[in-house]
């Protein structure tokens, strides 16, 4: 039987003070022990009636401190007996029974509340049935957990140890009347990806599930002087892929943009050429992509024309196409999308950020359609000399057969600079169905918060991350035991790495969760990260398969200690015991963004 929590009531701030009287002395609203050992045990009852049963006895009505059912006793009048320095009304003491659950069905959703009405001190605690377990809907770890049989003896015993046990069955249907407050339920229907990997949903997958990684050294002559010279790259020009005019107008991200935005919106059933083609009204679809800088290269570039030629080398496109906006007003443009283009600038939360606020934007009816994700193009030798400078990158080479970034590695030294876009279609249910498109999973939720701790290193206790992971399961109506699997942000750094795991521990306790992280195969891809991860996100839920961690040879002992189970070597089917998938993005100066998604 579980232990009751303290109350919020300010009644049992007053102190009980046992003390002993005879029984002939105790009247209507004494609290009641029916020892000197129960009531240190706190086992209070409240005396309801007193009636003479002879001239020597008197029968005592008694019922638990905070409700329960009535119990006589006769006891002789000169008998001593144990009551507390404060009375109660007995009116305002209800009259409660436990549920009898023996032959009760017991579902997921199901709810069971335990009071230990004894205790003057005492609250409610509720238990709620997930996976064919009971957990407290506070949280907690597998040490927490019961069983169907335990909470069927807790009914059965209940009024013999003065708790009562109520059951809330899960509702067999939404009850008609308004609308739920959370709004619409959001899916994911298509997909679409520009990584190292490749062009494409399918390199992107192929590579994760083999191992494969795109990580590669840095030729060209701009970046000869630079200490660090590799980087996760695009292996084909995107602008090759795009109509000549139209790619000359975009900067490189705005590039990866497009190309992912195209392959998610054919992916998920509509017609190419945008939304007059697929017969959508393009005020009712948005755009929400992240990004850091978007294509840093563009400002750079005017600038070194500015002092070789003068103000008349400068292109009059310089400013549009510098702008990290840029990626979300193309897609709008190419896909011609008029109910919002929205850019979310959070560091490296960007993409998941921008990915959560397009749910909400669903959910509460401000759209019906929206492409989100993220895209970067930050390869550039300012950006890597930077980074260098910080003493963040990988000083790994690419001479071996391990990738050079490590995520939760003992030998991990650093990220690795990356490029990319990453973006999903996502939709209101309702829509998705009525045109019959495949659904590869819901966009339940998301969480965000803020670790307020520096501009660029993390908060080593996790807690800041811990917040948004907890945020992210709450919005999705679930509970942490839902969660079967995390695409960690993991980007190979010795502190992030590390507090990313704590934040784990913290939230799952030691129940092991598999984790995977794909800066291994990916490189850091800055805003884009987000988006690239959540597509792996919905494919690992769709495949019911989790791919490896690269580049994690062997686990770092601190992270190991903390329970956190890294998939390394080779995919992993995807445990059945839950339905949720988290995708974590952190980013300097504290950015915390998770994404929940939800098997269908």
């Amino acid at each position: 039987m579980p232990t009751s929590t303290p109350s919020s009531n300010p009644t049992p701030e007053v102190p009980v003070r046992p003390h002993v009287v005879s029984a002939a002395e105790v009247v209507p609203g004494d609290l009641l022990a029916r020892s000197p050992e129960e009531a240190e045990l706190s086992r209070w009852y409240v005396v309801v009636h007193t009636v003479p049963e002879s001239p020597e006895t008197i029968r005592l009505t008694c019922r638990p401190v905070l409700g329960g059912t009535d119990r006589e006793r006769v006891v002789a009048r000169e008998e001593r007996v144990t009551v507390g320095s404060r009375r109660v009304d007995p009116g305002s003491v209800p009259l409660l029974e436990s549920d009898l659950l023996e032959d009760v069905p017991l579902r997921d959703g199901d709810r069971v509340s335990v009071l230990r009405a004894v205790d003057p001190g005492a609250e409610e605690e509720t238990y709620v049935r997930r996976w064919g377990v009971w957990r407290p809907t506070t949280g907690g770890d597998d040490r927490s957990a019961v069983s169907d049989a335990q909470v069927r003896d807790w009914a059965r015993t209940a009024e013999d140890v003065g708790v009562v046990v109520r059951h809330l069955p899960r509702p067999a249907a939404e009850p008609a009347g308004p609308a739920v407050p959370r709004g619409r339920r959001v899916v994911v229907t298509g997909l679409g990806a520009v990584t190292p990997l490749g062009v494409g949903v399918g390199e992107l997958w192929r590579g994760l599930l083999e191992g494969r990684h795109g990580i590669r050294e840095l030729t060209g002559p701009e970046f000869e002087e630079l200490p660090v010279r590799v980087a996760g790259t695009v292996p084909v020009d995107p602008a090759s892929l795009l109509d000549r005019t139209a790619a000359r107008r975009m900067n490189r991200a705005a590039q990866f943009a497009v190309l992912a935005a195209r392959e998610a919106w054919g992916d998920a059933g509509f017609e190419a050429g945008g939304t007059e083609a697929a017969g959508l009204d393009p005020a009712r679809v948005g755009v929400s992509l992240g990004a850091i800088l978007g294509d840093a290269s563009v400002l750079v570039g005017g600038d070194r024309r500015l002092r070789e030629r003068g103000p008349r080398g400068v292109s009059p496109l310089t400013t549009p196409m510098t702008v990290p906006s840029q990626a979300a007003s193309q897609v709008s443009l190419d896909l011609h999308i008029t109910g919002e283009a929205r850019t979310v600038t959070a560091a490296c939360a960007s993409g998941t950020e921008a990915i959560g606020e397009a749910i909400d934007r669903i959910r509460y009816g401000r759209v019906d359609v929206a492409l989100a994700g993220g895209a970067e193009a930050v390869v550039t030798p300012a950006i890597m000399a930077s980074f260098a400078a910080m003493r963040a990158l990988s000083q790994h080479g690419v001479d071996g057969e391990q990738s050079p970034s490590r995520p939760f590695a003992e030998d991990r030294d650093g990220f690795v600079n990356g490029e990319g876009a990453g973006v999903l279609v996502l939709e209101a249910e309702e829509h998705a169905r009525a045109r019959g498109a495949r659904i590869y999973c819901e966009a339940a939720g998301w969480g965000l918060s803020a670790d307020a701790h520096h501009m660029a290193a993390p908060d080593p206790t996790g807690s800041g991350v811990a917040r948004a992971l907890r945020q992210a399961v709450q919005d999705a109506g679930g509970h942490p035991v839902d969660v079967v699997h995390v695409n960690a942000h993991a980007t190979a750094t010795t502190e992030g790495d590390l507090a990313e795991a704590t934040a784990l521990r913290g939230v799952f306790g030691e129940r092991p969760v598999p984790v995977t992280a794909l800066k291994g195969h990916l490189g850091h891809l800055q805003g884009a990260a987000g988006g690239v991860e959540a597509v792996a996100a919905a494919l690992t839920l769709h495949h019911r398969l989790m791919p490896p961690t690269v580049g994690c040879a062997e686990v770092d002992a601190a992270i190991r200690e903390l329970g956190t189970e890294v998939v390394t070597g080779a995919p992993r089917e995807l445990p059945d015991d839950g339905d949720l998938v988290l995708s974590n993005s952190f980013g300097f100066g504290g950015h915390n963004a998770v994404l929940a998604l939800r098997r269908v």
